[in-house]
């Protein structure tokens, strides 16, 4: 090519590096490709389409070579059999073998001559006796392989066909009946006639049956004939059904048996005993089951695979897995009664056990009904997770009769090897094991599989725990301490011993990895890759929330001292690290607050709180707020002017002065003396009873007025800014006279309230309820229906406690619901929003990790100390003199005498006078900031002297005190200043 003279022409240049020709190369490979793909679909589609037409033809030539052997049949035998006789049943006779080939379940006309066949069977085998030689003739060596096939081919037709005619066949399935002639009937008893033991074929046609899962086909036909149940109580022998499983469940692969293994998922554990309170259908069953060479196997079968087999539940009410658990415990006391009792068998069940409680709803108190009335708005509190699954009535009594205290008893007695050991009420739970000192039991031989260093008391606690601890959720306060069940107290006292023991070793001696410690996997069990650490943070886990659930029921009556939760190890260097993220002390403070001693919980809580002061002033030490209150408005005028007030600026300081009745501020600056009076003033008044938000129990004990509303438009927001001035209080260390019901200290803690709770408010309606749940007459003649009535200034109101409950009447079957539904209501329900707000207000200051270091009981000395009386000798022992006094001083002589002498009241006067506040420190005068000071006022005793008053310092803890000359005189110018109520005009 030329060049023409025209630029704007140019050769074209690939820049793909890549010629057209390659190109082209590449689409072609790819419509290739493409091309085969397209082929190989329509190969594959003419390939299926001439599978499904020989399917189809394969099928039609099956069911016409049925229908041409059906019609053969029924020429010779008969269309009923008519023409059926001993040597039918024979092995050269077609009579089986046509039959079993062209059976149709859902074929009347098929089952018709199923049915007549068995009772053919039977008549046969009844006149001859001798069943053998009915399918084999002279010679069953020669032909056994004949008779065993068609032998467990008619057994599990007939179990099928009565699987797929189970709705028809309802009222015959589990029935006890005097008509052997019931269709079901005939068909279940030819099977009982076929797997007799005794005969050479019963094994290898139980393995059959096994192997084409015959449990699962009698798991459906016992469900569908469970509900249609009308035996014939004067007949005691077990139904045909009963008999069939009670010679199957034997063929487990031990000898002589050689059933072979099959898969879980089909097992008898896995399809029956998940079946709602099955040994009520089969007592007979149940005797069998329970001999121990049984149950120990099928235990173990479960232990080794019961997370993954459990088929689906029956109903929500009865889940497989507290049907499995209430079938198992049942029968298990019996196995674990014998004297040789293997230590294997009582692992497993404490494996199986122990899965299985962690599944169960933890109260017995729940009710579908009570998540249907407890649906909250926005701002309501929200219900714990427990109160979402509820079980069946009859299910959860099958649980809680058969986990009794004997059963937990026998079973810690096999696991702890003869150390722990079965008794009666009048032993305790272990001898010498409460004994601080004494080593742990340990059973290394039969826990060769875990290393040396194991101990062997963690598999007992693994189990112990959880049991014990739905045990104990399944009584009520008269059954623990009068009747001291599930254990007497002098055991539960030993138990707390135990576990504080366990605990302490597993947390602090030698931890788990204590930075996951708090976060525990639950479903753990000595058959994880890591049995050792599933052991270990299984005990840690249940051990503690059982201690917990312990101290809960020694709070509300005490029966062991505080000091036998509290460990030994609890030092100096605890303390340091308590405060410390990711610590093994900061672990135990947030899982086993317990272990720690109360004080040194309160010191560490203490630090907590200074830290932050100490941060706070170190950034706001100028920002100060100060407010103008007056006395007599004490409460709109905190409100009005704090209830703004950012978190920042609640962890700062606040500085307050009052005004006076006649409108002049007080004298005195507030260097945080004024502030305390403050907080007891303005707390005093807020939580009057008067003022409406709050109301008292017969106890005298607060909690929120469910009625606030109809008093104060604004009661949320008063609820919000009461918990946060709670939260200061407790925040600046300054103690203040509330006395809080339990129920409620138990909402700044977020907990859920229960039955048991109830006396905490109102103990009239606790002994009301309880007589209900053990009435014993006709519940439905008191004329009680699903609601509540509202009594509040007058104003009486009616609410459901469910839909449609003032047209549900109280019966022996819903009492259980109604009493908690009564006090979920009482205890959360009405005061929902209340608690709501005031907690969200606390939490401002206060965070919820802190308040879980304390009990209930704790927390109230927390917010209040202790409302017995003034340690004035602590007092004594920590003050400091100045102005010329001393300890041995006449004039302080005769003071410590004039105010050990004053009457309560008068000694908590002093104690605010001179500190702002009537309350001394939580922890003792020691720790009183600054140090209680008395001071010579008035220079040397003169008359103008000893005229004057004792006046105070409250931000310095200070006593002016005169140069008093008598007792008498000293106590009666100090009674005066004390109850003078000038507020800070004699300061």
């Amino acid at each position: 090519m030329y060049f023409n003279g025209d630029p704007s022409t140019r050769k074209r240049v690939d820049l793909g590096g890549r010629s057209s020709k390659e190109r082209d190369r590449q689409k072609l490979l790819e419509q290739t490709r493409l091309e085969r793909n397209r082929r190989l679909w329509v190969k594959q589609q003419n390939a299926s389409a001439l599978i499904i037409q020989k399917w189809f033809r394969g099928r039609k030539a099956v069911e016409a070579e049925h229908s041409r052997v059906r019609e053969q049949f029924y020429g010779t035998y008969g269309k009923h059999c008519q023409n059926v006789d001993r040597h039918s049943f024979g092995p050269d006779s077609e009579f089986l073998r046509q039959l079993l080939f062209f059976f149709n379940a859902q074929n009347n006309d098929d089952f018709t001559i199923l049915v007549e066949t068995c009772r053919l069977l039977l008549q046969n085998v009844r006149d001859s006796g001798d069943i053998v030689s009915l399918f084999a003739g002279v010679n069953y060596s020669t032909k056994h392989a004949l008779v065993g096939y068609r032998v467990k081919q008619l057994a599990l037709t007939c179990i099928w066909a009565i699987y797929q005619n189970r709705k028809q066949l309802k009222d015959q399935l589990v029935t006890v009946s005097r008509d052997s002639s019931l269709t079901a009937t005939l068909l279940l008893e030819a099977v009982v006639l076929l797997i007799d033991p005794k005969l050479p074929w019963a094994c290898k046609v139980v393995g059959y049956l096994l192997q084409k899962n015959a449990f699962a086909l009698f798991r459906e036909i016992v469900l569908t004939g469970k509900e249609n149940t009308r035996s014939d109580n004067s007949i005691r022998n077990a139904s045909p059904l009963e008999r069939i499983l009670s010679l199957m469940i034997p063929h487990i692969g031990q000898h002589p048996c050689i059933c072979p293994n099959i898969d879980p998922q089909y097992s008898f554990s896995s399809q029956m005993l998940t079946i709602p309170l099955l040994w009520q259908l089969f007592p007979s069953l149940k005797e069998i089951f329970a001999t121990q060479g049984l149950s120990q196997h099928y235990i173990h079968q479960m232990a080794q695979c019961v997370r993954n087999v459990l088929p689906n539940d029956v109903s929500v009410e009865c889940p497989g897995y507290a049907c499995l658990l209430g079938n198992t415990v049942e029968t298990a006391g019996a196995a674990l009664s014998h004297a040789n009792c293997s230590f294997e068998m009582a692992i497993d069940l404490a494996a199986v056990t122990t899965f299985l409680l962690q599944a169960l709803p933890p109260i017995k108190s729940s009710s579908p009904e009570i998540r249907q009335s407890s649906t909250m708005d926005e701002d309501d509190m929200a219900l714990p997770d427990e109160m979402e699954i509820v079980l069946n009535k009859d299910l959860e009594q099958q649980i809680a009769q058969a986990m009794h205290s004997r059963f937990l008893l026998q079973l810690t007695s096999v696991l702890f090897g003869g150390i722990s050991r079965v008794s009666n009420s009048n032993h305790g739970l272990v001898d010498k094991e409460c004994n601080e000192n004494k080593k742990w039991p340990s059973l290394p031989e039969q826990l060769s599989y875990l290393p040396g260093d194991v101990p062997g008391w963690l598999l007992p606690l693994a189990v112990f725990c959880p049991v014990y601890k739905y045990m104990l959720m399944l009584v009520g306060n008269e059954e623990f301490y009068e009747q001291e069940k599930p254990l007497s107290l002098k055991d539960v006292r030993c138990l707390i011993v135990i576990l504080r023991q366990a605990l302490w070793h597993l947390l602090w001696v030698n931890p788990v990895s204590h930075s996951n410690s708090v976060k525990l996997v639950k479903n753990t069990s000595p058959y994880n890759g890591n049995p050792v650490e599933s052991i270990k943070q299984r005990v840690s886990l249940v051990a503690s929330e059982l201690l917990s659930q312990l101290q809960d029921w020694n709070n509300r009556q005490q029966f062991a001292p505080p000091s036998d939760f509290h460990a030994d190890g609890v030092d100096d260097s605890f303390i340091s690290q308590a405060i410390i993220d990711g610590t093994k002390a900061n672990d135990i403070m947030k899982q086993a607050p317990f272990l720690v001693p109360f004080t040194t919980r309160v010191k560490i809580f203490n630090s907590q709180l200074l830290a932050i002061r100490q941060r706070q002033g170190s950034h706001g030490v100028f920002t100060r707020n100060r407010f103008r209150i007056r006395r007599d408005h004490i409460l709109e005028d905190a409100y009005n002017q704090m209830s703004a007030l950012s978190e920042e600026d609640l962890r700062g300081l606040i500085r307050v002065s009052f005004i006076n009745e006649f409108g002049v501020e007080e004298a005195g600056i507030d260097g945080g003396g004024i502030f305390k009076d403050f907080m007891e003033n303005i707390t005093r008044a807020a939580f009057d009873v008067q003022y409406g938000l709050f109301k008292e129990t017969s106890d005298h004990l607060l909690y929120p007025n469910p009625g606030s509303g109809m008093i104060h438009e604004q009661h949320l927001q008063f609820f919000h800014f009461l918990g946060t001035l709670l939260a200061k209080a407790m925040f600046e260390g300054i103690l203040v006279d509330i006395p809080f019901a339990t129920f409620f200290l138990s909402k700044l803690k977020q907990k859920y309230n229960y039955l048991n709770d109830l006396p905490s408010l109102d103990q009239e309606l606790y002994r009301h309820l309880i007589f209900l749940k053990r009435y014993q007459g006709d519940i439905s003649d008191l004329e009680l229906y699903f609601v509540i009535v509202n009594n509040e200034y007058g104003e009486q109101t009616e609410e459901e406690l469910l839909p449609g409950g003032r047209n549900q009447r109280v019966t022996n079957d819903n009492v259980i619901p109604f009493t908690h539904l009564v006090s979920n209501y009482r205890l959360n329900y009405q005061i929902r929003l209340q608690s709501s707000y005031f907690m969200r207000g606390f939490q401002q200051l206060i965070k919820k990790e802190w308040i879980d270091m304390f009990n209930e009981h704790e927390l109230q000395l927390l917010i209040s100390g202790s409302l017995d009386s003034l340690d004035i000798d602590d007092l004594r022992m920590h003050t400091n003199y100045a102005g010329g006094y001393h300890s041995e001083h006449f004039v302080i002589e005769m003071f410590w005498e004039v105010l050990k002498g004053f009457s309560l009241e008068n000694q908590k006067n002093f104690l605010k006078f001179v500190t702002g506040c009537s309350r001394g420190p939580l922890l003792g005068f020691k720790y009183l900031e600054p140090v209680f000071c008395i001071q010579r006022a008035g220079g040397t005793a003169s008359e103008e002297a000893l005229d004057r008053l004792p006046t105070s310092a409250t931000c310095m803890n200070l006593l002016k005190l005169p140069p008093y000359r008598s007792k008498e005189q000293l106590a009666t110018k100090l009674l005066y200043s004390i109850n003078a109520d000038a507020g800070f005009d004699l300061s």
